[in-house]
């Protein structure tokens, strides 16, 4: 086996120089360096482990690895090793591979000697009771029974010790204020945070991480260790720790590259699941904290601009577009919950936009009567009208900021399609605000074209709007244009429009199925079609809207599009 082996000797040597040149990591250098060298440390061990587990015993294993013994002992008691817990695993794996329940040699025999003598009862307890052991391995379970010892809880007590001591001298120091004489030196603050490293997955350690995330000195310069900050972060996002709000607000606002990385797995975990509603999404992103987090106006502008960076990344995708919407919604959820004393105006969030705009987007529907709704909707139409046709906004930069903040609250837009077909309003302003939103650049009157196009589509489904039967050769029309138009965004605006008449027309329920059946064969429509509906489905159940057959029917059709999509 000796020859497929995927540990070069040279780094087997390496890792062992390393393990000497630490010891027992007494000194600030030597644990700086070991926190450093962690994750290339653990991916070693597990190399190592993944070699050995498949060699006959310890035999073979002290003959590829003479050295191995040397290796794992000196590993095994340096405290910033093992009390990484994903190093304490991997070492306990690798101390299974070399122990023989049944030694047929005497390698095996002084193998089996040499741990008992080596790792004494005080350190198995140590890595045994501070691991996070499943009951159901079975190899580590025997290896622990062979050798006759049970967990230990001793090491709770000094490490609860040390944490109450280390959090009173940080607190008293933070209460102290100006006194200068009675602080803590920044280079002190620095070194318990490197000391934290290894053990931020240790329960007992979580008052010192959030005491420490709390912490404010005189320096204006950051005095927590950037290892610090990334390890504590990627414990939190893989749910190795649970930290409270503040801890993990304090964290992302002093730390850029975390906020940043919360933010990308927040979207790596959403395009991972299959969206079958978006209380799931909703669910997702508000356990993230971000809505939550972004009540603070330099958090929320960082995630903005990062959602803004993936949209145009995907080519403006509904998917991503309706995650934005709901991280939208929840934010301002969060918003208004806060105590109006420490609340942000929203200007703080939205600086460079027209305020009367942003505030009137960011009117949540169930903030107004629905009979007000319509209004509310030609008064933004008015507004952005007035803004976008301003010979100030020139470039197409200027033009994409205004969008996006339409965007981000496509709430009303989709309230704004359907009261296109539910209410009695003049459909000129709401039309051109839809028109926008499907065509924001005007340039060889796209807009205006895309203006035309959509007075022909509704004028259409109005005249068909209150008829009780009807089939799929009826919309025959509209449907065309689906499949007729050159403009993409001619075709999605159509699309809107359509959906919502199958949804909110007398006769549309009984042919909406086979409609969209037949829109999704003929057009790549299939994704938009399903995020509007399940968009339309959230807000209903968060309206407490009471037509039934209408949320039957957005039901009935959620369950079979996710098939094609």
């Amino acid at each position: 086996m000796a020859q497929d082996t995927t540990v070069p000797k040279l780094n087997f040597e390496y890792w062992l120089d390393k393990a000497i040149e630490w010891g027992q990591a007494t000194t600030l250098e030597s644990q700086k360096d070991v926190c450093l060298h962690l994750p290339q440390l653990q991916e070693f061990l597990h190399q190592l482990y993944e070699t050995i587990k498949h060699l006959q015993g310890s035999t073979a294993a002290v003959q590829q690895f003479p050295l191995i013994g040397q290796l794992l002992g000196r590993l095994c008691w340096n405290p910033f090793v093992i009390g990484y817990d994903e190093s304490q695993r991997t070492l306990m794996w690798c101390l299974c591979c070399l122990y023989s329940s049944e030694p047929q040699n005497a390698v095996e025999l002084k193998a089996n000697s040499w741990i008992r003598e080596t790792f004494t009862e005080s350190l198995l307890c140590h890595l045994v009771s501070s691991s996070k052991w499943e009951s159901n391995e079975a190899e580590t379970s025997t290896f622990i029974s062979a050798l006759g010892y049970t967990s230990a809880d001793y090491y709770c007590h000094l490490v609860k010790n040390m944490v109450v001591s280390l959090v009173t001298e940080l607190r008293e120091n933070q209460s102290n204020g100006l006194n200068i004489q009675e602080s803590i030196s920044a280079s002190r603050v620095n070194a318990m945070s490197i000391f934290c490293v290894p053990l931020i997955t240790l329960p007992d350690l979580t008052p010192l991480l959030e005491t420490l995330l709390l912490y404010h000195g005189s320096s204006s310069k950051e005095i927590l260790s950037s290892e610090f900050l990334e390890a504590v972060n990627e414990a939190f996002l893989k749910k190795k720790i649970s930290l409270p709000e503040p801890a993990v607000f304090s964290l992302w606002l002093r730390h850029l590259p975390s906020l940043e990385k919360a933010t990308l797995h927040l979207l790596d975990q959403l395009f991972s699941i299959q969206l079958n509603s978006l209380e799931e999404v909703a669910c997702v992103i508000k356990d993230s904290l971000l809505p939550q987090a972004a009540s603070h106006p330099a958090i929320f502008r960082i995630v903005n601009e990062i959602f803004k960076n993936a949209l145009m990344e995907t080519d403006g995708t509904s998917e991503v577009m309706t995650i934005i919407q709901v991280f939208t919604q929840l934010f301002l959820q969060a918003h208004q919950n806060e105590n109006k004393q420490h609340r942000f105006p929203l200007k703080a969030y939205f600086p460079n936009h027209h305020q009367p705009l942003v505030r009137g987007l960011a009117r949540r529907p169930f903030e107004l009567p629905t009979t007000s709704w319509s209004q509310h909707l030609k008064h933004i139409s008015d507004m952005l009208k007035a803004l976008v046709e301003d010979t100030n906004v020139s470039s197409l930069i200027d033009l994409f900021e205004i969008w996006f903040l339409v965007a981000c609250f496509g709430e009303w837009l989709d309230i704004a399609a359907e009261q296109l077909l539910k209410a009695a309003i003049e459909p000129d302003a709401v039309l051109w605000l839809l028109a926008f939103y499907y065509c924001p650049k005007n340039e060889n009157q796209q807009r205006t074209q895309t203006m035309v196009e959509a007075q022909a589509v509704y004028s259409h489904l109005m005249m068909l709007f209150s008829c009780a039967d009807l089939s799929l050769k009826d919309l025959e029309a509209a449907v065309h244009k689906l499949t007729g138009v050159e403009q993409c965004c001619n075709q999605h605006l159509t699309t809107h429009l359509l959906t919502n008449f199958l949804l909110f027309s007398t006769g549309g329920h009984k042919i909406a199925q086979e409609c969209i059946y037949h829109v999704t064969e003929v057009t790549d429509t299939s994704k938009e079609i399903y995020n509007l509906l399940i968009r339309t489905a959230y807000r209903f159940n968060h309206s407490g809207e009471e037509n039934q057959r209408t949320v039957k029917l957005l039901n009935a059709l959620l369950q079979k599009l996710p098939l094609k999509v």
